[in-house]
């Protein structure tokens, strides 16, 4: 088996993690936070990048705002998606309404929309609000 590389969504580290232990909990070698804390994590513009740049597992965005009703119903909805999903993608979330630069760069016309990354590349996208399980197969799908 490979090693896949992560981005720490903390401190922004590249880490090497070996496939038979991307279930068991990986941590940053510099910060000692997880890699895959099961959990949405809130990014800013340049971690967003790092990772989608850099990763090796898929990246999920979320582009929201806090003043975005859809946004707020569907928030529990992706942190729940983000621990059905595990090891099998990373999710995060950006605020477009700090970051309005960074959805103009990513094209966000409306929110909430999802925004699968793959290898540097942006595979899919979906806007408007989606449960866990929608979310969950969207991603796989």
């Amino acid at each position: 088996m490979g090693a896949k590389t992560l981005t720490c969504l903390t401190c922004a580290q590249l880490n090497r993690v070996p496939e038979e232990k991307l279930a068991k909990g990986p941590k940053c070698g510099t910060c000692g936070e997880a890699l895959l804390p099961g959990k949405p994590v809130d990014v800013d513009p340049a971690t967003l990048q790092k990772a989608v740049q850099n990763d090796d597992l898929p990246l999920v965005a979320d582009f929201w705002a806090p003043w975005c009703g859809p946004c707020k119903s569907m928030a529990p909805e992706f942190s729940k998606a983000a621990k059905a999903l595990g090891a099998k993608a990373r999710l995060v979330k950006l605020n477009t309404q700090a970051h309005q630069s960074t959805g103009a760069r990513y094209r966000i016309r409306g929110i909430p929309t999802l925004v699968a990354f793959e290898r540097g590349k942006e595979k899919k996208r979906q806007a408007g609000v989606m449960r866990q399980g929608q979310i969950v197969s969207w991603v796989k799908g």
